[in-house]
């Protein structure tokens, strides 16, 4: 089976390269090593020598120099809204400080579904509803994610 063995960030991703593209949920844009099969049926193992977070725009190099971009799927998220900027800002610290990985955009921050994280925010003064979008939390002040064990 081909192998799918490095990453090419969105900006250096060149078209005529790129031969079928994969959608991906955010559990599985963070994966190191998992057979995948792209939108338009090609199968390839996803062999990385470490975990990476893709994001949209990626591509996945196959050993043949092929290309597979990556698409951030669709899905159910809640997004926290607060009536005040500063807040929000609270709130993201709250989020931040149980580890929850987190969107962040200018008016709302985005979560996946869970229902203690949902009654917390309220509790903290959110509106919160559910939608459907890309999940692109952030990936960690030093680029690696989320880079320690909780034993």
């Amino acid at each position: 089976m081909t192998r799918a063995v490095s990453v090419v960030r969105r900006p250096a991703v060149k078209p005529p390269a790129v031969v079928d593209a994969i959608t991906l949920d955010h559990e599985a844009r963070n994966r190191r090593r998992l057979a995948m099969t792209a939108d338009g049926g090609l199968a390839f193992l996803l062999d990385l020598p470490r975990p990476m977070a893709l994001d949209h725009g990626d591509a996945l190099k196959l050993e043949d120099g092929r290309l597979v971009e990556v698409r951030a799927a669709e899905e159910e998220l809640v997004e926290i809204t607060a009536a005040t900027p500063l807040r929000l800002a609270k709130i993201a610290w709250h989020l931040g400080n149980r580890h929850t990985p987190a969107e962040v955009t200018e008016d709302a921050i985005y979560v996946a579904p869970d229902h203690v994280l949902v009654d917390m925010v309220r509790g903290l003064g959110a509106a919160t509803r559910t939608v459907r979008r890309a999940f692109r939390p952030e990936t960690g002040a030093y680029g690696g994610g989320h880079g320690h064990a909780h034993d």
